[in-house]
Order: structure tokens, then sequence, then C-alpha cells
């Protein structure tokens, strides 16, 4: 085994059924059954014009600027795959541009996190296959690696694992560990019954806003007399 310069199959995966439900939920939702204490960080940027992704990760490792391993893992993935690229967050060198996104499309990729950064950035929105970045830049790649496929990542501290459940929408991306997959979908989905209850009491104008002066006071706040 060549750590650094490796190619790995991918052992387990989150399931379709899975998928399908965790596609129907916001992001936000996701992360608010996480404690929102996971994410990507904000330089991630979508670059599609919209629609969200939900998939089983590829994870690649790449050397900044260079993108033959993202070349390999768009060749094997399997539909409906999401493929994650820590590219260190570089943005001196494109990692991907308008004719591997075709390829990948042609491959039913579902969509892809890239820490580094693209070109052909108004191609890539009008294909609108989902797709979040940390940058854009016309310089080109280079194809010499090192790098790996279907190791452990970090993406400014949110850890991926191959075959972890990955998922964007317009407010960023989320990993959701295999082993906690199902638990999470129960919080989201309890959530998102408690937030369509409190948005239709809001429409009724019933909702209860007492909580807030409550939190004041019981912070110390001075309010004024009634």
């Amino acid at each position: 085994m060549s750590i650094g310069f490796r190619i790995l199959n991918r052992e387990r995966a989150v399931s379709t059924d899975l998928i399908a439900r965790f596609a129907a939920l916001p992001v936000a939702n996701v992360s608010d059954a996480m404690h929102r204490m996971t994410g990507a960080g904000p330089r991630l940027t979508r670059m599609h014009r919209s629609g969200a992704m939900a998939g089983p990760a590829i994870t690649v490792k790449a050397r900044p600027g260079d993108n033959l391993m993202l070349h390999k893992a768009i060749d094997m993935a399997l539909p409906g795959d999401v493929i994650v690229v820590d590219g260190g967050g570089d943005l001196t060198n494109s990692l991907m541009g308008e004719l591997m996104l075709a390829h990948a499309i042609n491959r039913k990729v579902a969509g892809f996190v890239i820490h580094g950064a693209i070109r052909d950035a108004d191609a890539i929105a009008e294909a609108n296959l989902p797709l979040w970045a940390a940058g854009i830049t016309h310089r080109g790649p280079y194809k010499d690696g090192p790098g790996e496929i279907n190791v452990s990542i970090a993406l400014d501290g949110m850890v991926i694992e191959p075959g972890d459940l990955v998922i964007g929408d317009g407010d960023g991306v989320l990993a959701v560990p295999y082993a906690v997959a199902a638990e999470v979908l129960e919080k989201t989905e309890a959530k998102q019954m408690a937030e369509a209850k409190l948005m239709a009491q809001i429409t009724a104008q019933t909702n209860d806003r007492s909580w807030i002066d409550q939190t004041l006071r019981r912070l110390g706040c001075t309010l004024p007399a009634a």
C-alpha cells in the first residue's frame, strides 16, 4: 500500500431509500439535527443554477492543482454517486471544467463537492449538475498525481468517509456519517414536521412569541415597562 498515491474500493454506501428521503429535506434542518456542529465552510459556493443533491460519497484527495485522481474517480463512479474532492482549498489551478462535467453527466454522477477551483463556470452553470467549489480560475490543472481515492478526507473540519451521505442545496453542503444516517434522518423528519406546524401557526397568526421576552429576562436583560 502506497500512502498518498493509491486507489481503494468503496466498501459501503448509504442505501437508496435513505438517499431518497434525505433528498426531500432541507440541508439546514439536517444540520440542526446534527446540533449545527458540522459544515464544510463558507468558501464552498454553489456553481450550478439551482437544485439539490444527495448521494453516497466517492472521496478524492488531490494534490493542489492536479486532477488526475478526479478523472479516475469519475470513471469509477456509479450512477447517483457524489464525488467529493479535497484539493487543499487551493485556487491557483482549476480541478475540473466543462469537458469533465460532460463526462460525469454521461456517467450519471449526482454531483460534485470540490475544495478547490473550477473553470468554464458559465458552461457548468448552464449544465446545472449540482456542483459546489471554493472558487473559479481560468488556469487549467496538471495531471501527474499523486493522490488517493476512497480514503478519509476533511473539508474545513467536516470529515467525509467513502459511502457517507453527501447532501447539498442553496445553503451549502453537508456530510452525514454512514453509521448514523438513519438516526439523523429520524430527527430531521421530526424537525421538518415541527416546522410545518409552526409555519401553519405563523400563517394563521397564532404563533406564540412569548419565548423571546422570557429568554431576555432569563439572561438578565432590562425590558421596558409594559
